[in-house]
């Protein structure tokens, strides 16, 4: 199998951790806690609530590395087991809708169009729009929509981290996307 230089690199520090040298696993959670942080932030809709499932899913990693098979990227892995994560802590508590809106640390940036003074109240607005229809959301579609468009990870890695085939990840991306459609025609009209 031919693997990319990210992949060795991980590999390597894996096997050095695997080795006894822990430290080593550190250069991971270097790597990777950033972008596991922004997933987990779109998967729980918390932003306390993403730091402790990125802690979790780190020391998990840590404890299963020997489990690592190295059939996936380690981040595949990584993400599938934050993921697992998430999931339970959303089940834990009570389901809840949240009204807020966009603020000065949204994850998301929709470009200005054009010079108009307004344009930055407009992405505002816009972020805000996305927010509350991304709340509204399943966990299902929620979590599918934002490996595909904001992890902009391909179908495969998608399917291995949902455990699901991949007709069935392309399937429910589909009705994602129309459903969030929806909602965001229902909060312009």
């Amino acid at each position: 199998m031919n693997q990319s230089k990210t992949s060795q690199t991980d590999h390597q520090i894996i096997c050095c951790t695997l080795r006894g040298d822990s430290e080593m696993f550190g250069q991971l959670v270097h790597k990777y806690q950033n972008r596991l942080y922004s997933s987990m932030v779109q998967i729980t809709r918390s932003e306390p609530e993403a730091e402790d499932v990125v802690q979790d899913a780190f020391v998990l990693a840590f404890s299963k590395l020997h489990s690592f098979k190295g059939s996936s990227a380690f981040f595949t892995w990584l993400y599938r087991i934050a993921y697992n994560v998430a999931i339970t802590r959303i089940r834990r508590r009570r389901p809840t809708i949240s009204l807020q809106g966009a603020d000065e640390q949204s994850r998301l940036d929709f470009p200005d169009l054009g010079p108009a003074p307004d344009a930055g109240l407009r992405r505002d607005e816009d972020a805000a729009l996305l927010h509350a229809a991304l709340d509204r959301l399943s966990q299902e579609h929620r979590a599918i929509l934002v490996l595909r468009e904001m992890e902009e990870l391909e179908y495969d890695a998608i399917s291995e981290i949902l455990d699901l085939p991949v007709g069935t990840v392309r399937s429910r991306l589909h009705r994602a996307r129309g459903r969030l459609w929806e909602l965001l025609q229902t909060n312009v009209d």
